[in-house]
């Protein structure tokens, strides 16, 4: 998952904010009896809702005990796995083994769709070195570090800015830098790209210099208050010829304020390989299967820990959905998918919507994404559907979600739609979008404090980490977020038309 821009929106603010309490403000639980399968003992019998699928009925079968149970064996394939289950790696092969067992368990017929991502070693550290007027060499680490996927190179360049903002925008991915072919018109061939992180993903900046003749690239952080240290990311994938840095906001700052004499060396020495990973996906056929709903989470973790927030919590949820729903007849087809290697650039969701053909998008009337939605020091948020470039019919899924949420007396804010995760790919190719998210690194603002409680350090403090594992969660939080999404599933399964593009 990639941090995203937070805007708090007007909310009721009642006693009922205390989100880490796992009671239950709704009157639609349902009272969870034992499972009636040994697949998963502290979970509901699969197909509660499956009588008749409405939002209540819905929210009533899933819950964040059931929830948690799929969260509990990830984090024990990840502990037979090296701590992680990152994609490509024998951790990621078994979380894929643990879903498809669930699912048939539930009376599915899931199907993985299996593709190549990428592996990455560095086979020395990187160099970022100011040379001429004072020989600078930057401290590796903590001013820089080699972006994964990074291609190999030694340059020795003048710097070329791209589109900078500076000083920074006020929120988050307020920078466009290097996101269109036209920011690098008259780009001197073989400098050295100047880049700054916003907007869209790493990878369009980096394939745009490549294209504009870039002989390296930069790319800095934008410079907000929790987004000036080194940016974690990923190029996604081999394909990169030239190296790529990852740079603070202060080292950024002062190559912008260079001289046109000041000449950059940019040294990496990597590999990357191909690797086999695999996305999963399983449907409901509806009485109307011209029309389908679909719903989508990460499955795979970064290599540096289990990833139980980031993003088992999406993909667990939406496994625990998919078995309540098991033997239901929906009016429109409900299609839920597990993407794999989300972490290395959203290629499996990439993967997925490129081969679909122009009649099979057409089909898909919205996404719903489920991305990092039990943060321990939470923000409830909504995808920003009305948003400047948001496909038509992304803020009717926007007011489904907070509406539902609002009715429970909670803040709601929103996120910002651009980069960052899986929906991205569905709405590059005009399908209405919308998702649920809690918070990454970002730090929290005064009035996010007061609308949704906690502390002002990041929203969840072991994003990217070994640490994130089963004691960084939220319950409550997540119990909020699993309703909201069976709400609006449940909503769209029965009527597409608010949200349906003219053919």
């Amino acid at each position: 998952m990639k941090q995203r821009s937070v805007r708090v929106l007007t909310g009721l603010l009642v006693v009922l904010l205390a989100g880490c309490s796992l009671t239950r403000s709704g009157q639609d639980r349902a009272p969870v009896g034992p499972s009636t399968t040994s697949a998963s003992p502290t979970t509901t019998a699969p197909g509660a809702a499956a009588r008749s699928l409405t939002p209540a009925r819905l929210r009533a079968a899933v819950d964040a005990q059931g929830i948690r149970a799929h969260l509990a064996a990830l984090q024990a394939v990840a502990d037979r796995h090296g701590g992680n289950r990152a994609a490509g790696t024998p951790g990621y092969d078994a979380s894929v083994d643990y879903l498809v067992g669930q699912l048939r368990a539930a009376g599915h017929t899931p199907h993985v769709q299996r593709f190549q991502a990428g592996r990455f070693r560095e086979r020395s550290r990187p160099v970022l070195e100011l040379v001429g007027a004072d020989g600078t060499e930057l401290q590796g680490g903590a001013d820089y570090r080699t972006f994964e996927f990074s291609g190999s190179g030694d340059v020795t360049a003048a710097v070329s800015p791209v589109d900078l903002r500076l000083p920074p925008g006020p929120t988050a991915d307020s920078s466009t830098s290097g996101c269109e072919p036209a920011d690098f018109t008259g780009f001197p061939q073989g400098a050295v790209a100047l880049l700054q992180r916003g907007t869209c993903p790493f990878r369009a900046k980096v394939d745009n210099a490549q294209r504009a003749g870039a002989a390296a690239a930069v790319i800095f952080n934008e410079g907000q208050p929790g987004r000036t240290e080194v940016p974690p990311g990923t190029l996604g994938g081999p394909g990169v010829n030239l190296p790529v840095l990852a740079a603070s906001f202060q080292v950024g700052h002062r190559l912008a304020e260079a001289g046109p004499d000041q000449r950059l060396r940019v040294r990496t020495d990597t590999e990357s390989t191909g690797r086999p990973t695999s996305n999963v996906l399983v449907e409901l056929v509806g009485a109307d299967p011209g029309r389908v709903v679909m719903a989508g989470a990460h499955l795979d973790s970064v290599p540096a820990g289990p990833g139980i927030n980031d993003n088992a919590s999406g993909s667990a949820t939406l496994l625990e959905l998919a078995r309540q729903l098991a033997g239901t007849r929906p009016a429109h087809t409900i299609r839920f998918a597990w993407w794999g290697a989300e972490e290395l650039g959203l290629l499996g969701s990439r993967q997925y919507v490129s081969g679909l053909s122009q009649a099979e998008r057409d089909r898909i009337a919205l996404y719903l994404n489920l991305d990092m939605v039990a943060s321990p020091n939470f923000r409830r948020l909504v995808y920003d559907g009305d948003a400047e470039g948001a496909p038509a019919g992304s803020a009717v899924i926007e007011r489904v979600l907070t509406d539902q949420l609002r009715s429970r007396g909670l803040a709601v804010g929103e996120t910002s739609l651009r980069g960052g995760s899986d929906h991205a790919s569905f709405a590059a190719a005009g399908i209405p979008v919308g998702g649920l998210f809690t918070g990454a690194s970002e730090a929290k603002s005064t009035d996010e404090r007061a609308a949704f409680g906690g502390s002002a350090g990041p929203a969840d403090p072991c994003y990217h980490a070994r640490c994130d594992n089963l004691d960084n969660l939220d319950l409550g939080v997540l119990d909020q977020m699993a309703d909201a999404a069976a709400t609006a599933i449940a909503t769209f399964a029965r009527d597409t038309d608010p949200v349906d593009r003219p053919g």
